[in-house]
Order: structure tokens, then C-alpha cells, then sequence
């Protein structure tokens, strides 16, 4: 019978390639069209591949913890002679055997642009059976020599992988004999694969870090959070109620529809503006954080907000989040409070302008002027990173104080 090629599909914009974590079938098994046979791994999120046909199960190709880039074949169906018809069979492409030869009178001698990626689009036979899959670039790597880059463009190391290697050559040059002796301490070490969404929250924590990130502080009382979250409770008993980390959210969302310019993005000497709101929220997941984004959040009511939020994540938890819903943000809320963390400055998406990191609620003693006496009440630091290209520090604390007088007037939510 005819075959009909299972490709890896394209499974985002960004996405080149994914890992094979589970088959769930086996040849002679008969399958139906968009049957969801093959599950696989970007650094975003778990993704099915489906038949393009109905037919029985000729072979699979695809091997269990390898990584294939968009468009290889995974396996075969076997189908009718129309069905057939209506595909064109691929095979993986071929290839790239170029590798970085070292010019020993230019050790210093960067390697070219085109060279790097053709080094660094090496996958064998479409397979990646070691390594990282984020990118080997050598921005501030200045101090090793070709050779090295070569080696390190082989296994996806990037410059931070190796700034704990203190260089023997010349001038404190990284040689390719350090980097072999640090291979060889690290092989002796107890150690496993970084999985693809560890792997991506690296590469992202990367991104992010080469821009000015600054961060303003301060504290908010959360006895009115609190005392809202009873009536809502009471109100419709049943339906989940809000966390102070959706508070938080909602908070965010209303000040920036405020205060737009507050979340526009830096792009070369264009300042992008938002058509809106839309703001992610961090959840972790297994072996990593995933960011759902709540879309126009200002628009959203509080108990609809709640709702969608734990769609959001119970599938983040599945790992069952795509990339298009973890794309497009404006700014991210993280509640690191739930950890028992008073305070911290969680780093923002390379692609967002803001995160809002609040912490955990501490019962402290306030003055009150009018009983002329202390009394308690529920405090917790909140504070705001923020990209300093987009929004100078005036700008954020009169954010941030905006975020704060809501969640002490929670009726404005």
C-alpha cells in the first residue's frame, strides 16, 4: 500500500525543533485522521503530532528523547491510493558537515556571522542527541579561540556555560585543553539532561539579562484583599475564589490601561505600544516556570479572571500550554509569596516590559491615628521590574503606587 509521511509539524513561530517524550503507537495499529499518536517537547510547552490521514501504522522512524527539527519525518501511515495522492513524501534534509578550522596565526580572529550558524545548525541525520537546544552565540566570549568556539558551537555551550573556566593560554585565553578538562570534571559529576523547558527558561533568563533591568519596591496592605476574598466567598459559595496574586493581576491590568506608555517596548529607536492588555501570569510547572497570558486583563472582571486562570493553570501543569498562549504580553504578575518569600526581583520575559512579583502576606503592627494606638494588619512587599530603556523609574514607582492603591480599595477591581 502506498505511504503517507508523518512530518514534525510547525508548531510555533519560533519553534525549529522538538523532542520526542512518548509514542502511543505501535506498527499495524490503525488510526484515524488528526489522531494525536506522537507527543513531543519544544522549550514552551507538550504538544501532540497528528495523522495527516487515517490508515495503519507502517513504521516509526522517530526515536524516544531525540530531538527533530520542524519538517522531519517521523514515521509512515499507510493509506489509500486517494489519500495518498495527496501528499508528497519528504525526507529530512541533508547534513552540514562544515565544521570551524582554527588559523593558528589568527587565534584572535572572530569566526564570521554565516559560519556560526552553519556550525550551529549541525544536526546530524535531523536528530540532536546531545547538548542544549539553545543557540551557541559568543557575544563577550573575546578570550577563547576558534577551536573552542567550534567545540562550543558542537555542544551548545554558550559563553555562561564556561565562565567558570579559568583560561592557561596566553593573555588568559580559554584553550581547548581547559575546555576538555572541564568536560571531563563535569562527566565525573552526578548530572542529567536539562530538559526543554529548562533549557528554554535558561535561554530566555539570557535574553533578558542584556538589557538595563532596574527594580522599585514598597508595601501594601492586604487586610482589604483579604476582607474582600471573605464577601466574594460568601456571595457565590462554590466558585473558586481569587487569590491576592489575581488582585495583584487585575490590579496591574486597570493601571496600565490607565497609563498605557507605562508597558510600551524599546524596539531599536521605535517605541511599540500595546493594543492591549494583556498580562501573563508565572506558574510552575514541572522542572521550570510556564507564563499563560490573561488577554485584556483590564477588560476582564475579577471572578471571570479567576476562572480563566485556572484553565490556564491546570493545563500549564499538564504542560499542555502552546505558544501562542504564552506569547504577545505586556507584563507578567509572579506571586512568589506562596513560597513564604517576603521579597524578591523576578527578572521579566525578554519579549515584556514589566513583571510584578508579589510577596508573601506578614501580620505587623501599624499606627492608627485615630484609636491613637498600634494595631495589626496584613503587610506585603510588592515590587516592580522593569526594562529602564522603556520607563525610567519615576515612571514605574507611580506605577507601581497605582497597583497599590487599588489593592487597598479592591471594590475598583
Amino acid at each position: 500500500m502506498p505511504q503517507v509521511p508523518i512530518i514534525m509539524p510547525q508548531l510555533g513561530e519560533s519553534i525549529a525543533e522538538a523532542t520526542i517524550v512518548d509514542i502511543k503507537v505501535k506498527p499495524g495499529d490503525e488510526v484515524a485522521v488528526d489522531q494525536e499518536i506522537i507527543d513531543v517537547e519544544t522549550n514552551k510547552a507538550v504538544m501532540g503530532v497528528t495523522t495527516p490521514c487515517k490508515g495503519k501504522i507502517d513504521k516509526i522512524t522517530a526515536q524516544l528523547k531525540e530531538t527533530y527539527p520542524i519538517g522531519s519525518v517521523l514515521g509512515y501511515v499507510e493509506a489509500s491510493e486517494a489519500d495518498a495522492a495527496r501528499f508528497t513524501k519528504q525526507t529530512p534534509p541533508q547534513a552540514q558537515t562544515e565544521v570551524a578550522e582554527e588559523i593558528p596565526a589568527r587565534a584572535d580572529q572572530e569566526i564570521k556571522p554565516a559560519r556560526q550558524e552553519k556550525i550551529a545548525a549541525r544536526d546530524g541525520d535531523g536528530a540532536r542527541p546531545g547538548g542544549l537546544p539553545v543557540p551557541a552565540t559568543l557575544k563577550g566570549a573575546s578570550f577563547v579561540s576558534p577551536r573552542v568556539r567550534a567545540r562550543m558551537a558542537e555542544l551548545q555551550l554558550t559563553p555562561a556555560d564556561l565562565a567558570g573556566i579559568i583560561g592557561t593560554g596566553a593573555g588568559n585565553r580559554v584553550t581547548i585543553k581547559d575546555l576538555e578538562n572541564f568536560l571531563h570534571k563535569i562527566d565525573n559529576q552526578s548530572a542529567k539532561e536539562a530538559s526543554a523547558i529548562r533549557a528554554g527558561v535558561a535561554d530566555a533568563m539570557r535574553r533578558s539579562w542584556t538589557r538595563p533591568l532596574s527594580t522599585v519596591g514598597s508595601s501594601v496592605n492586604l487586610d482589604p484583599v483579604l476582607e474582600d476574598r471573605q464577601l466574594r466567598a460568601g456571595v457565590a459559595e462554590g466558585d473558586p475564589k481569587p487569590g491576592p496574586g489575581l488582585y495583584a493581576t487585575r490590579a496591574l491590568a486597570l493601571a496600565l490601561a490607565e497609563n498605557p506608555t507605562a508597558a510600551a517596548k524599546l524596539i531599536g529607536n521605535r517605541v511599540v505600544q500595546s493594543n492591549s492588555i494583556d498580562v501573563g501570569v508565572a506558574v510552575e510547572a514541572e522542572d521550570g516556570i510556564m507564563v499563560p497570558v490573561i488577554r485584556n486583563a483590564d477588560k476582564t472582571s475579577l471572578s471571570d479572571l479567576t476562572t480563566k486562570y485556572q484553565e490556564l493553570v491546570d493545563l500549564a501543569r499538564k504542560r499542555r500550554i502552546s505558544p501562542d498562549m504564552q506569547a504577545g504580553g505586556i507584563a507578567t504578575v509572579s506571586n512568589f509569596g506562596t513560597f513564604g518569600v517576603e521579597w524578591g526581583t523576578p527578572i521579566p520575559l525578554p519579549d515584556q516590559t514589566l513583571l510584578l512579583g508579589l510577596g508573601a502576606g506578614k501580620k505587623v503592627p501599624s499606627w492608627d491615628e485615630t484609636k491613637k494606638e498600634f494595631v495589626p494588619k496584613v503587610e506585603a512587599q510588592i515590587t516592580l521590574s522593569f526594562d529602564h530603556r522603556s520607563i525610567d523609574g519615576g515612571g514605574a514607582a507611580r506605577l507601581l503606587k497605582r497597583v497599590v492603591e487599588l489593592l487597598e480599595d479592591p471594590k475598583k477591581l
